[in-house]
C-alpha cells in the first residue's frame, strides 16, 4: 500500500473526462486545485473512473464530498445536492461505467466499517455524454457555482481552503 497523509475529509471528483459533461467532477477538481491550497486534513483527489479502487482512500475519513455529473431529471445544468444514504441510492442509477463502482465502494466501506460519518454529493445534470473533452455550455455555466458549493461545504466541516496568490 502507498503511504498517504491521514485526511479526515476526502474531496473526490469522479467521472470520465473524455465523455464531455460526464467529466464535470474532474473539471471542478482541477480548477479547485489550481486556485486553492487545502489544509493537510483535506485530501483532494481526481477519482476519474476508479470506482471500487477508491476504497483505500476512505480509511480514516469522516467527511466525503463527491462532485459528479448526475441524472437528476432536470434540465441540463440543473444542480443537485444529496446527503447521507441518499448518495449511494441515487448513484445506483447508472449513467456510465464508473457509476457501477461508486455505490459498490460505498457499500464496501459500510462492510469494512469505514463508511464516512458525512457523505455529500454535489452534481449537475449533463447535456452531452458523447466523446469530447469540453463541457457543454449548460454544464460549464455551473462549474463556478459547484466550486463555491464545494468551498462552502468544506467550511461547514471546519476546513478553510486558502485562495492561491498567483
Amino acid at each position: 500500500m502507498l503511504d498517504r497523509p491521514q485526511a479526515t475529509t476526502l474531496l473526490l471528483g469522479v467521472g470520465n473526462r473524455i465523455l464531455s459533461d460526464e467529466g464535470v467532477g474532474i473539471h471542478v477538481i482541477e480548477r479547485l486545485m489550481a486556485r486553492y491550497e487545502f489544509p493537510e486534513e483535506v485530501l483532494v483527489l481526481d477519482g476519474g473512473t476508479l470506482g471500487l479502487d477508491l476504497l483505500y482512500y476512505l480509511e480514516g475519513v469522516e467527511n466525503l464530498l463527491l462532485v459528479d455529473a448526475v441524472q437528476n431529471g432536470g434540465e441540463p445544468g440543473n444542480l443537485s445536492r444529496l446527503e447521507g444514504d441518499d448518495v449511494p441510492a441515487f448513484m445506483s442509477i447508472k449513467m456510465s461505467p464508473h457509476h457501477i463502482g461508486i455505490p459498490d465502494m460505498l457499500f464496501a466501506a459500510k462492510l469494512k466499517d469505514i463508511y464516512p460519518k458525512n457523505v455529500v454529493l454535489l452534481g449537475v445534470q449533463p447535456e452531452r455524454l458523447e466523446v469530447g473533452l469540453e463541457l457543454s455550455p449548460a454544464v460549464e455555466a455551473q462549474v463556478e457555482t459547484l466550486i463555491e458549493q464545494v468551498i462552502e461545504q468544506l467550511k461547514e466541516w471546519g476546513h478553510h481552503p486558502r485562495r492561491k496568490t498567483s
